[in-house]
Order: structure tokens, then sequence, then C-alpha cells
């Protein structure tokens, strides 16, 4: 038990860090890390009422397209977040008592409660409709909104060591990443979309994680194809995949020593 509390003060001691590092230096601080997904509901709500009478679902667009996008950007800070987690912290590593595995912890927790904080403020100012509130599902959002986030996780942990030993990989990874935003149906609902474009894009777990989120928010949408059981398998296989590689990754085995 001493190493678990020896691991958590590191921890704790290391979101304090991490924290004054990412925040504490920009003018407005937290500030910008709502304004950005903010602009985003905002922007491309402006944008499609400018082209459409109605949202897919409900009559709010800023509520539609922000149950899509803060869902799609805890996946997406998750991987980017944990991805420069032992390049940041390198230099705490020839202290015997912080290890590689710290800086991941604490870079998940502080990401984590960065994003809940950010989606309950984007939800509670973007809306002209706060009395829908009354009526979401709550545990489906919260289930699908963590799996975003171990998602996340898990692709992150597995990106430290492929960037650290392949950095040709994170070009790649990028090019891979980049119409992610596109087919993962952040602005639309893959269910209406037809059927072959419909089974294409249901491979793609980031799909099921916001239909999932969606069904929460919006308790009378149906979600079909919804597989429950997929995400928490991509979750579960991210994760000791991720885990895996970073614990194997002879690079980060050398910066350690």
């Amino acid at each position: 038990m001493y190493w678990l509390k020896q691991h958590l003060r590191v921890s704790a001691a290391l979101i304090i860090r991490e924290t004054a590092a990412r925040y504490g230096n920009k003018p407005g601080g937290y500030i910008w890390a709502i304004l950005d997904p903010l602009a985003h509901v905002l922007l491309m709500s402006f944008l499609f009422k400018a082209i459409a009478r109605a949202p897919a679902i409900g009559t709010d667009f800023a509520l539609f397209f922000a149950s899509g996008y803060l869902p799609f950007a805890a996946y997406q800070g998750m991987t980017a977040f944990m991805a420069g987690a032992v390049k940041a912290n390198k230099n705490l590593f020839s202290y015997p008592v912080v290890a590689p595995i710290d800086a991941v912890v604490a870079r998940y927790i502080l990401q984590l409660l960065t994003s809940v904080l950010v989606t309950i403020i984007i939800f509670a100012v973007c809306t002209s409709e706060p009395e829908h509130f009354g009526s979401i599902n709550l545990g489906n959002a919260v289930e699908a909104f963590m799996l975003a986030t171990l998602l996340g996780l898990g692709v992150g942990m597995a990106n430290i060591a492929l960037f650290n030993d392949f950095p040709i990989y994170e070009k790649i990874f990028g090019l891979i990443n980049r119409p992610m935003f596109l087919i993962s149906g952040v602005f639309h609902l893959p269910d209406a979309l037809p059927r072959q474009a419909h089974e294409f894009l249901m491979w793609n777990p980031l799909v099921h994680i916001i239909m999932w989120f969606r069904t929460g928010i919006f308790p009378g949408y149906k979600a079909n194809g919804l597989d429950v059981g997929y995400v928490i398998g991509w979750a579960f296989f991210s994760i000791v995949i991720g885990f895996t590689l970073f614990t194997m990754s002879r690079s980060l085995r050398e910066d350690r020593i």
C-alpha cells in the first residue's frame, strides 16, 4: 500500500504542476479551454441554422451540436494531451519516486476534470432551452463521456510509445486522425444516412460514443445501430494495448534510466 500512496502523492503534485504549466502562463487561463469548444459549437450552429430549418434532433441547434462535439472533444483532447505526458515531464524522471506512469495518471485526471467542467459550462450557456435538462438521462451521458476519455487514454498511451520509437508514426497518425471529426457523427446522425454509409461509419467507435451520449441528452433518440458492448470493447482493448506498448517501449525505459 505504501507504493500506491507514494504514486498518488506524486500524481497529485504533477497535477498541480501540469495545471500551472498548461493554464498558469496564459492570459485567462481556463477561460481559453471554455472559449474554444464554445466557439466551435456556436459557429456550427450559426452555419447550419442558415441552411436548415431544424437540427436532426430537437429544435435547438446549439444543443444538438454540443451533444456531438463535446464527447468527441473529450476523446480528442485526451489523446492529444496524453501523447506529450512523458516528454513534458522527462526531467523529473531522474528522481527515483517519479515514474512515467505518474505523468500519465496526472494528465488523465487533469484532462478529465477540465473536459467535465467545460462540458457542463458549454451546455449551460449555449442552449436556448434550459428546461430541456430536466428530461435528460444523465447516466447514459456520463457513461458515454467516460468511455470517450478512456478510449483517448488508451490511444494516448500507445502514442507516447509509438511517437517516441517511430517518429514517422506521429505524422501518419495526424493524417489518419484529421478526418475523424467528419466521420464521427458530430454534426449529423449516422443512422439517418444511406445504408452503405451507415454501415461504414459504424466501424468507428466514436460514432457509437456520440450516439450513446445523445441518447442521454435526447431520451427520445432511438440511436439505431448503437452497440454499447462494441464501445466498451474498444476502450478496454485500447487501454490494454496502450499500457503494453507504454511499458515495453525501449526508448521510454532508456529515458527512465
